[in-house]
């Protein structure tokens, strides 16, 4: 008994130790949607004050997506954070990024446009299809019935402005870094690239650590390895020791309750096992999802990830069956019913062996789809959410 008193009373101080070094900063998201966030970034009211750099605070809205707030500009969706490149990609909830631009600022951030395009704006009578040859863009979400709003790159010379359009404004966009040489209109379609000089963890990442604060003042910064570079050997010793010695006394105080218990039970009388009730255990049928046929796969929608990873509807970023992020160019398929997204090659290969869905387990109905020859040849995830 006094054996098992000393271990229990190690094991308590060994697990106070434990929980007191586990006081880290886990990443988090908006109930599993959105990008992960983690320092310099701090979602608030899911990760503590000092997980995150001052200016760096995110927060779940309504829809469960995650929003950057600007003092001068107002709230932007976040698609995608690089923490390798400290690059933040944002866009207008309302997917209208041509109207947050007419007002955008960064001052008293600690962000800045890295990759901007200067544009001008124009107010046109007329209706857009009329500017075409002017190698004017419209911007739809901005125009009404009796007028059009038009975009140009501002170094366009003078002459190129049609008699009946006027001058709004010349906006700098932050466009993103591999935004085309010439301009398009998915420039002011795409989302805003935003970068960060404070705190300077790029080499950090790239190296495979994890920038945090150092120590318990929450002002320095600095860059923690990966466990795996791996224990000094006199610290691997001494936890050999200091587990395995009460680990294998703890043991030994077992056996002997265990013997002792064994002898007295074998003086009891035996019982007589004619009189022991009979246990008859049915074997229950194994049920096995039926997989699909691969014409009925086949119909499932597929879809062409665009540049900027955005979905028609909220989604994670990383497939759910391979555990991979998504990338621009990758062809995803969905299914129907739930609207779930995989990678193609992931969801065919377990739909042949599984009828469900991965994560909902509902039975897509074979009935529904489109002919994935029509839509992967056309479809982008990227262009369809500004249509």
């Amino acid at each position: 008994m006094e054996t098992l008193a000393l271990f229990f009373l190690f094991f308590f101080f060994s697990f106070k130790q434990l929980v007191l070094c586990a006081d880290v900063c886990s990443p988090a998201s908006c109930d599993g949607v959105g990008p992960r966030i983690r320092f310099p970034f701090r979602l608030i009211g899911r990760q503590p004050e000092h997980c995150g750099y001052p200016g760096f605070h995110l927060f779940c809205n309504n829809q469960s997506q995650t929003v950057l707030s600007l003092p001068l500009s107002g709230e932007f969706v976040v698609d995608y954070i690089d923490y390798t490149r400290q690059a933040i990609f944002i866009n207008d909830p309302d997917l209208c990024d041509s109207k947050r631009i007419l007002n955008f600022s960064l001052s008293r951030t600690p962000f800045e446009g890295t990759y901007t395009r200067k544009f001008t704006f124009l107010n046109c009578s007329s209706k857009a299809t009329e500017y075409m040859s002017y190698n004017l863009i419209p911007l739809f979400c901005l125009s009404r019935e009796n007028y059009s709003v038009m975009a140009m790159p501002s170094y366009s010379s003078a002459q190129e402005i049609p008699p009946s359009c006027r001058i709004i404004s010349n906006v700098s966009v932050p466009i993103q870094r591999y935004a085309p040489q010439y301009w398009s209109s998915g420039q002011l379609r795409e989302d805003f690239q935003l970068t960060w000089n404070e705190p300077r963890c790029r080499s950090c990442e790239a190296d495979g650590g994890i920038c945090g604060f150092e120590g318990n003042t929450f002002l320095e910064v600095g860059c923690s390895r990966p466990a795996n570079d791996g224990l000094p050997r006199s610290a691997k010793y001494g936890i050999i020791v200091g587990i395995g010695v009460p680990g294998l006394l703890c043991l030994i105080g077992l056996a002997c309750f265990a013997f002792g218990r064994v002898r007295v039970l074998s003086n009891r009388s035996r019982l007589n096992i004619n009189e022991l009730p009979t246990i008859t255990i049915s074997q229950q049928p194994v049920v096995r999802a039926a997989g699909l046929d691969e014409p009925t796969i086949a119909s499932y929608p597929m879809t062409v990830l665009g540049e900027s990873r955005r979905f028609p509807k909220s989604s994670d970023g990383t497939c759910p069956i391979c555990l991979s992020d998504y990338e621009p160019k990758e062809t995803l398929r969905s299914i129907p019913e739930c609207n779930h997204y995989f990678h193609a090659k992931c969801i065919d290969e377990w739909l042949k062996l599984n009828g469900t869905c991965p994560l909902c387990r509902n039975s897509p109905d074979s009935s529904v789809g489109t002919p994935c020859s029509s839509m992967s040849s056309s479809y982008s995830l990227s262009s369809s959410e500004h249509h």
